[in-house]
């Protein structure tokens, strides 16, 4: 089994030099390793090899392109995550408001077993997930001025309320055991297919995990795959064998569920921002085309367009 063994700043700079890295500020360098981490800036340079499977960097690639390539993912992550924190809270208040208003305000109303889905295959996950949930309300019940409110004065927690302390997942699977007929009546909301619906809750759980925990964002595949969509035909997305090769479980797959549920003014900005990090990130590149991170997005070069849809 191979040892790994603590390498200082300086022996860090070496090895990436070894590898055909150009570092002309050393001390700069440096500061960099320190503060961002060898390891997690190393996570990038797969971008910039020789062959997919080697270990030398493309001739000529700077040390300032796998830092601003680094970069670029933080903006973009950061972007991308203060609008899933928007749609999080969305989908807990509309999924909040429209139980509520069916089955009741009291847990015992709003976690009966009848509320959900009769499917036989999913009777474990129902129950499961209400004990996920009680024991949500147990634990933080007392955590939470909100929640601490309504115990002290009324005994019980409000869905309303519950929802601030669930999970995204626990929330994206709380909505793939209701019942058709709410599971329509939420996503009409959204102008989307209750199936597709479920498909997108995941996706975005997912995503909203990876930026809250700081993970590398650009390239990121999902292991779900949303379906076609009229902004896959709008943009012209190219296909291989009968498939879209964008926006299936890559970035822009995002980006097409945030065109569905996010606000017209608040979708337009995040990619305006998104475009001036690519435009950005385009002048600091030298060893690459830009399209080679754009492929690695799953953007096509008309992304832009999303927006005039």
């Amino acid at each position: 089994m191979k040892v790994k063994t603590f390498k200082t700043l300086d022996e860090q700079v070496e090895i990436l030099r070894n590898k055909g890295l150009i570092i002309d500020d050393v001390e700069s360098t440096k500061e960099i390793l320190l503060r961002e981490n060898y390891f997690f800036l190393l996570g990038y340079r797969h971008v910039f090899l020789k062959d997919e499977n080697g270990r030398d960097f493309i001739p000529g690639t700077n040390f300032r392109e796998l830092y601003a390539l680094f970069s670029f993912d933080r903006q973009v992550r950061n972007i991308v995550f203060k609008n899933l924190l928007i749609i999080e809270n969305n989908i807990k208040s509309i999924l909040s408001y429209q139980l509520s208003k069916k089955y009741g305000i009291k847990e015992r109303n709003y976690l009966n077993p009848n509320n959900f889905t009769k499917d036989p295959s999913k009777t474990r996950q129902v129950n499961d997930l209400i004990k996920k949930m009680k024991r949500q309300i147990r634990v933080n019940g007392g955590q939470h001025s909100a929640t601490m409110h309504y115990l002290t004065n009324y005994g019980y927690i409000p869905l309303w309320i519950v929802v601030k302390v669930l999970s995204f997942g626990i929330v994206s699977e709380l909505y793939s055991i209701l019942t058709n007929e709410d599971q329509k009546e939420i996503a009409d909301l959204f102008d989307v297919n209750k199936n597709d619906l479920v498909t997108y809750l995941s996706i975005l759980s997912n995503f909203r995990n990876l930026c809250a925990h700081e993970d590398i964002l650009f390239d990121h595949r999902t292991h779900r795959v949303i379906g076609d969509t009229k902004y896959h035909h709008y943009l012209n997305i190219k296909q291989s064998e009968g498939e879209f090769v964008y926006g299936k479980e890559d970035l822009f797959a995002l980006i097409l569920i945030l065109k569905h549920v996010l606000r017209k003014d608040d979708f337009s900005l995040m990619v305006n921002e998104i475009s001036y990090e690519i435009d950005v990130l385009a002048g600091r590149l030298h060893s690459i085309e830009l399209k080679k991170v754009l492929d690695l997005m799953g953007f096509p070069e008309n992304y832009r367009d999303i927006v005039r849809y």
